[in-house]
């Protein structure tokens, strides 16, 4: 079954979305993170994405505060997101709850020290961040495209043992138009072994669904529950 994982971004230490990357576009929710959390543990959710868009912009991360809230008073396992491109910010961000992390500007900057990154905390503990528009990386919080395409890029650390690969389609982001279904139907295609996690553009339980008849591991949504189009009750029969 495929794993339920709501995303929580946050800037200033607040519940923010923002729709294809665009800062510009942020829309702040009243609901605090850790509430936001607790309300998602109740119900059954037991791993949450937690974006530092603060430290993705930045290129090293900030809100490690709530990190350490979220974790200190939910049992979730939280996977920590946003600007990690040191040894020394794994290592805080483990330090303050994370489960594990997902990094991607440092993938791109530097393939080596990522790759030392599944041998030293472990396949289990690291995934890559794929994001790409027009089929090409886009980095420190989709703010910086490069030329690197999607599919070289998860190969090169597909043959070094990865594991966890989260992606986004850029455009799809925020938008509540529908995952890119024909790009996830490749890249499953491509790495059989790699456990993919969408995200971008859920809207529905049948979005969920078809995601996993894909082959798809797990999905990641987040504006569509915080403007109520999608309710835990809704995917409800989809948690294990």
């Amino acid at each position: 079954m495929i794993q339920i994982i709501p995303s929580i971004s946050i800037i200033d230490g607040k519940l923010t979305r923002l729709k294809q990357g665009d800062y510009a576009s942020e829309k702040v929710y009243k609901n605090s993170p850790v509430d936001i959390a607790r309300q998602f543990e109740d119900f059954g959710i037991k791993k949450i994405h937690l974006v530092d868009l603060d430290g993705a912009r930045k290129g090293s991360p900030i809100n490690y505060h709530i990190l350490e809230a979220i974790a200190g008073y939910t049992g979730l396992e939280v996977d920590f997101s946003g600007g990690i491109s040191t040894d020394g910010d794994i290592s805080k961000a483990y330090e303050y709850g994370a489960t594990s992390i997902t990094a991607a500007s440092i993938a791109i900057d530097r393939k080596e020290l990522f790759s030392s990154w599944m041998m030293s905390y472990g396949r289990e503990k690291i995934t890559l961040g794929a994001d790409a528009k027009k089929g090409k990386i886009s980095i420190r919080g989709w703010q910086k495209n490069t030329q690197t395409n999607l599919e070289d890029h998860i190969d090169y650390f597909y043959m070094r043992g990865i594991k966890y690969v989260k992606s986004s389609d850029v455009e799809k982001d925020g938008i509540q138009e529908g995952p890119n279904f024909e790009m996830y139907e490749r890249l499953v295609s491509k790495f059989p072994n790699v456990h993919f996690l969408a995200s971008g553009g859920v809207r529905s339980v049948d979005d969920i669904k078809r995601l996993e008849d894909i082959g798809v591991k797990g999905v990641i949504f987040g504006r569509t529950y915080y403007e109520g189009n999608l309710t835990l009750k809704d995917i409800e029969g989809l948690l294990k």
